[in-house]
């Protein structure tokens, strides 16, 4: 065989060889991606029954009144979730970026350090300041705000560890610390306002299963011990926390300032019409968390049309659905769901608006979050307006409850009116853009 021959031969192989592995990383990485989508599809649906069940189980042994305090402590939770979620967030990007261990043992420590830092300074802030904390949200008692101030101590550092778990595609560990803060949550909620401990016994499981969610363990390479100290990465996280920050707000200030402005009971009331109505934004999240992934994994102009059309007619679909169950039977919905306390009082009418508004909300969280995905816009700072506006909108109208979930419902439109015009604006520009080099 000739030398020409023989160097043919080699390459034919080589690349023969080349585009199997090429291959077999495509069908890796898919693979991959798909698992990691259905265990935290699966994971999500049931950390969704166990919060709801927590819900109506408090909701049921405690009555309006003693429920509007326990769902105030789960909604000051939630506002901070928008820490916990930057660091987790942010975490898991530099965790997946990194190849080395050690880097990666190092981007997780150091933002293991500075979460506890954060989180012991928002624990003690809230504890020095539980006294007017309680006054102003009327709460019977300031040990309420402490032991909740316990909590958030712990709930800061509980993101860089799930980031961690994420950046490293531990998706069953990550599932797992959900679920488990989720079940014992409920578990001892049950058990501490069985035993007479009141609305105080709901807030003490929330902190006892957050301390419980941070012991459980990482993958033991991110405990690989390292001198090295990396920054992070100052612009993706302001990016992280604007996102979050502005989630978190609109979907639980109202929950906060209906608690200042009305009484216990209507605050009870109020509370359980708008945790039914978040099922729409809960159910929505699952497809969006579907999505984000497949979309950041997609090329440039990659099946954009189809990533984007399918979960808007899937949160449709269920938008529409909940709506249309929620207008047909209110009072049967929370009747049967909450008990007879719970249902009339006039307040059913509002249930629909609120579900609508979830609806709404949800598709605009679509919209940002493919693009956050696809790295094209940063609409996050659109989404912080409109959260801010609630705020301001809730202190200007609060005469009703009615007007208080059209506020939010007014806004939440606009805010999907200017997310659909600028990607529309965009994707005409890129359009343009690519006839003309046609």
């Amino acid at each position: 065989m000739s030398a020409s021959g023989t160097m043919a031969t080699s390459t034919s192989n080589q690349s023969w060889r080349e585009k199997v592995a090429i291959f077999r990383s495509q069908r890796s990485t898919q693979s991959r991606l798909l698992d990691g989508s259905l265990i935290m599809l699966v994971g999500s649906a049931l950390v969704s029954i166990l919060n709801f069940a927590y819900n109506v189980a408090v909701a049921r042994l405690l009555g309006p009144a003693e429920f509007g305090h326990a769902a105030l402590a789960i909604t000051l939770l939630m506002l901070v979730s928008a820490i916990t979620l930057s660091f987790q967030l942010v975490c898991a990007k530099l965790v997946a970026r990194n190849d080395a261990v050690e880097t990666k043992a190092a981007v997780y420590q150091t933002l293991l350090r500075r979460s506890w830092r954060i989180g012991l300074a928002l624990g003690a802030l809230l504890a020095i300041a539980a006294a007017p904390i309680a006054r102003y949200l009327n709460l019977p008692s300031p040990w309420m705000i402490i032991v909740l101030a316990v909590g958030f101590a712990f709930y800061v550092p509980v993101g860089a560890r799930r980031g961690g778990m994420q950046g490293m595609c531990s998706f069953r560990r990550l599932a797992g610390s959900y679920i488990t803060e989720a079940l014992l949550k409920f578990i001892a909620a049950v058990l501490l306002v069985e035993f007479g401990v009141g609305a105080l016994g709901a807030i003490i499981a929330i902190s006892l299963s957050v301390i419980c969610a941070y012991f459980l363990p990482v993958p033991a390479e991110l405990n690989t011990h390292t001198s090295l100290q990396l920054p992070a990465s100052a612009g993706e996280a302001v990016q992280a926390i604007v996102f979050f920050v502005g989630q978190v707000i609109i979907s639980n200030c109202d929950i906060v300032l209906v608690k200042h402005f009305f009484s216990a009971e209507i605050a009870g009331l109020y509370a359980t019409r708008a945790l039914v109505g978040r099922l729409v934004y809960f159910a929505s999240w699952m497809v969006v968390s579907a999505m984000f992934p497949i979309s950041a994994g997609a090329k440039p102009g990659e099946r954009s049309k189809s990533i984007l059309a399918v979960p808007i007619a899937l949160v449709v679909t269920i938008s529409g659905g909940f709506v249309a169950l929620f207008t047909a039977f209110p009072h049967l919905v929370l009747r049967s769901v909450f008990g007879a306390s719970f249902a009339g009082s006039g307040m059913d009418g509002i249930l629909p608006l609120c579900a609508a508004m979830a609806g709404v909300y949800s598709l605009s969280v679509v919209l940002i979050t493919y693009e956050m995905s696809r790295r094209i816009a940063n609409t996050a700072w659109v989404q912080m307006a409109a959260a801010l506006a609630i705020v301001a909108g809730i202190f200007l109208f609060h005469s009703t409850l009615t007007q208080v979930v059209l506020v939010q419902l007014v806004i939440m439109t606009a805010l999907l009116a200017v997310v659909a015009l600028a990607l529309l604006a965009r994707h005409a520009r890129l359009h343009s853009v690519l006839q003309e080099a046609a």
